[in-house]
């Protein structure tokens, strides 16, 4: 699952004045902490993920193995923003993917030693016109480059309170126009029974998700239903390789911030 959740809560302060953001990886057991406590915040009191946890922070077995990258507002050293990368080895090491908790992922099996997982992204409600977003695309940007990183891949969340209209419309699109090649194609291990009639609409399109598609990514196959956070999630697959020039350019070519 990864979602940048776009509404707003009055349970968040907002932000007096241009904050000063970088973006790094997590460096000591405090900054994870921090980052499990904003995914918390964000995802079981804001969005009511039922994620079964009581002590104020979001943690699952991946979270040991994975690396952490955070976005820090520097004048209140205070994490606004999170995104959680379990690189290869990372998988060996737990023995599975996370994206084998929802679909049969067979085909990618032949490349799973290149696939670095990206998920559980989050922004600080009070942060989401700040540019905490495009900070995290930096660094997940100069994480690839430093790593060699051949494929990214994640579980996109569209919530089902979005209606089943706009998701039906959603899902006739990305089918259409952003499939996976048949050798790249994932099944769902729970499925959704109905997606609605798309009709011709206009979806509207996840923040995250979005970005992957302009940089080239595509969709593995129809969506499946998460239970924790009653969302969608379809696995996009980005071979780094194909990504649109102009915008690998930008994604690439970025170093992170200090």
């Amino acid at each position: 699952m990864q979602v940048v959740s776009t509404a707003s809560s009055t349970s968040f302060h907002s932000v007096a004045s241009e904050p000063q953001l970088s973006v790094r990886l997590a460096a000591s057991a405090a900054d994870v902490i921090a980052a499990q406590r904003l995914r918390y915040k964000v995802f079981c009191e804001e969005m009511g993920a039922e994620l079964h946890r009581h002590d104020g922070r979001d943690v699952d077995v991946f979270d040991a193995v994975c690396e952490h990258l955070i976005v820090v507002d520097e004048t209140h050293g205070k994490v606004v923003g999170t995104y959680r990368i379990l690189a290869p080895w990372g998988a060996r090491a737990v023995k599975r993917m996370y994206s084998e908790g929802e679909f049969r992922i067979d085909s990618l099996r032949p490349i799973a030693h290149e696939i670095f997982e990206v998920g559980r992204a989050c922004i600080h409600p009070a942060y989401r016109n700040s540019g905490a977003l495009a900070r995290l695309w930096t660094g997940l940007g100069a994480y690839v480059r430093e790593h060699g990183v051949k494929y990214l891949a994640g579980c996109a969340s569209v919530p089902l309170d979005s209606g089943s209209l706009n998701l039906g419309a959603l899902r006739a699109e990305l089918m259409s126009k952003h499939l996976a090649p048949e050798d790249f194609r994932v099944e769902p291990i729970r499925g959704l029974q109905s997606l609605g009639d798309p009709m011709g609409s206009r979806p509207a399109v996840p923040p995250l998700l979005k970005g992957y598609l302009r940089l080239g990514a595509w969709v593995c196959g129809e969506p499946a239903w998460d239970p924790d956070f009653d969302s969608a999630d379809f696995l996009v697959l980005l071979p780094i390789e194909r990504m649109v020039p102009r915008y690998a350019q930008h994604f690439l070519g970025a170093r992170t911030a200090q």
